[in-house]
């Protein structure tokens, strides 16, 4: 019996730190998304340079209407998530992208009309951004969805 008690504490006097540790990590992103949140409300930016007192991060803030996607969560996130990389890469490294918004409407027999919304992204560039983590996403006034991408650069 002592020798599980004595297990169990030993095992708790090594997992306590680690538990301790990683709450940290988690009050320092919950702190930087809000840091973040306050300052894309005050002044809208899309590429910015951020630093706190250890780090350096590079932000990318993409406005996305859900409406152009149909509220569709996933695909708001995939081209979020491409639009941050497209914007980093300019900001870091410069590049030529050019963007084609192809809107076709069609009218069905019954006089409904439907319309759908191609949006086509081509970039040339020397660099790419890889490791860009989505830190949050939230809504601003006029409805339109904001993803804030970070990564670590210094």
């Amino acid at each position: 019996m002592k020798d599980i008690r004595l297990i169990l504490f030993s095992l708790a006097l090594v997992l306590l730190p680690l538990w301790g540790s990683a709450q940290g990590i988690n009050a320092d992103k919950t702190a930087l998304t809000n840091f973040l949140k306050r300052m894309y409300q005050h002044a809208t930016f899309d590429v910015k340079v951020v630093e706190d007192y250890d780090h350096h991060y590079l932000v990318s803030a993409v406005v996305l209407d859900p409406a152009k996607y149909d509220g569709n969560e996933s695909t708001m996130m995939r081209v979020a998530g491409v639009k941050a990389v497209s914007q980093a890469s300019r900001f870091l490294n410069g590049s030529n992208i050019s963007e084609d918004l192809i809107v076709t409407t069609r009218e069905n027999a019954e006089g409904n009309i439907n319309t759908e919304t191609i949006e086509k992204i081509k970039e040339n560039s020397i660099g790419y951004v890889n490791q860009l983590e989505h830190l949050s996403n939230f809504t601003i006034e006029d409805g339109k969805q904001v993803f804030l991408y970070v990564k670590q650069i210094k």
